[in-house]
């Protein structure tokens, strides 16, 4: 059996040819029953996300020519299509790349949280729909566990590397917890609707979302139990908010330092913390200058980005090399799989001698022979039985002169004597 990863992702393949092989929920399953239908294919767990879509397959032919005629056809592609883009890893490359995809190491954001969890999910919809097995089962369990002690034992995940993310982790610093909190974001585009996602999962207690087109507005803040206004309401919802990210598309600055200063009096001097990662700027500068206000532009959150990517990137190194050790780990467990057949036959075998041997003993004790006869009996003749067959071969290698074999079974059978290597 091998272990074979067939796929693409966001280094190989543009968006136009990721978004033409992705797996979504509703026919993954279907998918897997038909993967599992190809000759030689065992085992399989498909992960497909917006940035990467790979089979992860237990086949009796390492060729990656039969996953690819089957994704290709899978999708109504030709082979040709896609053949450019593809990546496959076979054993200790399959392993050791499951581990770093798991740990976030393969991910376009280095470090990224959420890749853990879609692989867990991937393999969990493979495990209920039977396509998971030995083999994958506990490879899955192993990535999980390696990708748990990265996120312990470096600091891949501690520091944020987006404008949104360094927003709502600085919204943490000053708050601690955010369950309590309101924000109020300015703007429904991508960046906005990267800080709500973040604020979401960080617990925030409400979230407002104004946009200059409030259907915009309200399509982002469903997804996120949330209010639309329109920024015309800013005024009357700021003394709300405990914290402003803003990030629209306006030329000019949407909130000034009067309607904040009369927010500030209604709030009783309550402070707010205000990020502003529009260019060109949705704040006016002078809201700095207030007190209770926490202002950050984006020039701010640049510099903390760039020094927590060159953490991040040393964080890499150090998960790298904890990858490497459990890839090994893995693989040695692999390989003792190649002995559990060979040690079964030969205690099959052992026992069928002993099950022998002992009905003889038995006989000799129901026709009157003495227990320390029947005893003696099983005793030498157990031990012939067991010791001919290796016996035998180990002579015929000393006459041969197979060196090796001898240091083998020396090894095996823990002794102490050393073959002659001149015979």
């Amino acid at each position: 059996m091998t272990l074979l990863t067939f796929g693409v992702n966001h280094k190989t393949a543009p968006v136009a040819i990721r978004e033409r092989v992705t797996f979504g929920p509703d026919i993954i399953v279907a998918a897997l029953r038909s993967l599992l239908e190809q000759p030689g294919v065992e085992e399989a767990v498909i992960l497909s996300t917006c940035n990467r879509t790979e089979l992860y397959c237990v086949v009796s032919d390492p060729s990656e020519e039969p996953l690819g005629r089957w994704m290709s056809s899978f999708h109504g592609l030709r082979p040709n299509e896609m053949h450019p883009f593809l990546y496959v890893h076979c054993d200790r490359l399959a392993v050791r790349h499951l581990l770093r995809v798991a740990s976030g190491l393969d991910s376009m954001v280095l470090g990224e949280p959420q890749i853990f969890g879609q692989v867990k999910a991937a393999f969990q919809t493979a495990q209920e729909s039977g396509a998971t097995g030995k083999l994958l089962g506990r490879l899955f369990q192993h990535a999980f566990s390696v990708a748990k002690q990265v996120r312990t034992d470096t600091a891949i995940g501690s520091s944020p590397v987006s404008v949104a993310f360094a927003a709502v982790s600085l919204a943490r610093q000053i708050f601690t917890e955010l369950e309590h909190q309101t924000a109020l974001l300015l703007g429904a585009g991508e960046t906005i609707e990267l800080a709500a996602r973040h604020l979401h999962q960080n617990g925030i207690g409400r979230i407002l979302v104004a946009n200059r087109t409030v259907e915009r507005a309200h399509s982002l803040a469903s997804q996120f139990d949330g209010f639309a206004i329109a920024l015309t309401e800013i005024p009357h919802h700021l003394p709300e908010a405990d914290i402003l990210i803003a990030s629209t598309a306006s030329p000019l600055p949407v909130l000034g330092k009067g309607t904040v200063e009369t927010a500030l009096k209604k709030r009783k001097h309550r402070p707010i913390f205000m990020v502003d990662l529009a260019v060109p700027r949705d704040i006016e500068p002078e809201v700095a200058e207030l007190d209770d206000v926490y202002l950050y532009t984006i020039d701010d959150l640049a510099e903390v980005i760039e020094e927590n990517r060159r953490s991040r990137l040393e964080a890499a190194v150090e998960a790298d090399e904890i990858i490497e050790y459990h890839t090994a780990e893995f693989l040695s467990w692999l390989r003792s799989l190649d002995a559990v057949d060979l040690i079964q036959s030969y205690r099959q075998r052992a026992e069928h001698l002993r099950d022998d041997v002992l009905c003889r003993a038995l006989k000799m004790l129901e026709n009157g022979k003495s227990a320390e006869e029947s005893l003696g009996f099983l005793a030498h003749t157990l031990t012939n039985k067991l010791l001919h067959a290796p016996s035998s071969r180990l002579r015929q290698a000393g006459r041969d002169g197979q060196v090796d074999l001898l240091e083998a079974a020396n090894e095996i059978f823990q002794l102490r004597t050393r073959p002659d290597k001149t015979s």
